[in-house]
């Protein structure tokens, strides 16, 4: 999956929330001063050429919507912060917020039970 620069991720959140947009109803979302009509145009045409976006014909304009899932796109984030930085070993990760006090071993015991669960 290819990533995205912030902008683009924050124009995805808004149709993983709200839905099939056209680009005046997305333009809406910000507050003033908002973003030129053309520049939102460009990044959501960016979005689709991506695959992230595909659209609709309405008269002369389009209503565009997702194509993938915001799940789908944050799990893939996932597994390329994983590879790239923990070595692609999600014990490393796993390991790495123990370190930091992020995860305790009661949140490991609840972990083990959920997995545990599942099989």
């Amino acid at each position: 999956m290819k990533k995205l620069t912030a902008k683009e991720e924050e124009i995805m959140g808004y149709f993983w929330e709200k839905g099939p947009l056209f680009v005046k109803e997305l333009q809406a979302f910000y507050a003033e001063p908002r973003p030129h009509f053309n520049t939102l145009s460009t990044i959501v045409r960016g979005l689709e050429e991506k695959g992230f976006l595909g659209h609709e014909v309405y008269g002369n304009t389009y209503r565009y919507h997702a194509l993938i899932s915001r799940e789908d796109f944050s799990n893939s984030a996932l597994r390329g912060v994983i590879n790239k930085y923990f070595g692609n070993s999600y014990l490393n990760v796993v390991s790495s917020l123990v370190q930091e006090e992020k995860l305790s071993v009661e949140d490991l015991k609840e972990l083990i039970r959920m997995v545990e669960g599942k099989q």
